[in-house]
């Protein structure tokens, strides 16, 4: 993972990112093993998403493909279960002008 993705508030919004995708999924009475397998992952890499975790034990960083494909098989907008709030980090990623 980057260095600027292996931040304190970048592992909070990880975290509200799974506890958000785990309110949806229970709210459906849908099962972690139905969810991973109908958006393409393994059961193991969802649960490490719900709980804001990648494999290394570091914070998760999930592709948008996968956000996607979980937001698809909850049937939900992909913003309902994004955290409502923007990331003061990104900033420094992209200022108006393209980052060196």
């Amino acid at each position: 993972m980057s260095k600027r993705g292996n931040t304190e508030e970048w592992a909070q919004y990880v975290r509200e990112l799974g506890e958000l995708i785990k309110g949806v999924r229970e709210s459906r009475n849908l099962s972690q093993e139905r969810v991973a397998f109908a958006s393409g992952l393994a059961k193991y890499t969802f649960q490490r998403i719900e709980k804001g975790l990648s494999n290394k034990n570091e914070p998760a960083n999930p592709t948008l493909l996968t956000l996607v494909a979980i937001a698809n098989t909850l049937e939900v907008p992909l913003g309902k279960i994004l955290p409502p709030r923007e990331l003061p980090e990104l900033d420094l990623v992209y200022d108006g002008h393209p980052s060196p």
